[in-house]
């Protein structure tokens, strides 16, 4: 028992020496610095998540709206074809005119008297 009095007053004293309230006071900013960047840390950690997760959410609307883009580009190429601009001014009454277009001529007269 003496031998193990000796080992356990040994361990004590050097946890003493290394763990004791002194030491801790000593290196109290450290422990300090080092909280500061575990909560830092777990901040970083949780504005990264929320940025993928904004991310994501803005992809799928630009994704829907790309979808929404293609559907009325081509709704409006199939509407300017002709055969539908023909179609669609019927009720309107235009048609396609068989006659090949008038050249309009226009003379310039030159007045003598005026110059």
């Amino acid at each position: 028992m003496n031998k193990q009095n000796k080992y356990t007053t040994k361990k004590k004293s050097l946890f003493k020496k290394w763990m004791g309230y002194e030491w801790i006071l000593k290196n109290l900013l450290f422990f300090l610095f080092l909280a500061l960047l575990a909560v830092i840390y777990i901040a970083n950690g949780h504005m990264a998540d929320n940025t993928i997760r904004d991310i994501n959410v803005i992809a799928k609307e630009v994704k829907e709206l790309q979808y929404e883009y293609k559907s009325l580009k081509s709704e409006e190429m199939f509407k300017s074809r002709e055969s539908q601009i023909v179609e669609s001014a019927a009720p309107l009454g235009l048609r396609i005119s068989n006659d090949p277009p008038m050249r309009l001529v226009i003379k310039e007269e030159t007045n003598n008297n005026e110059k």
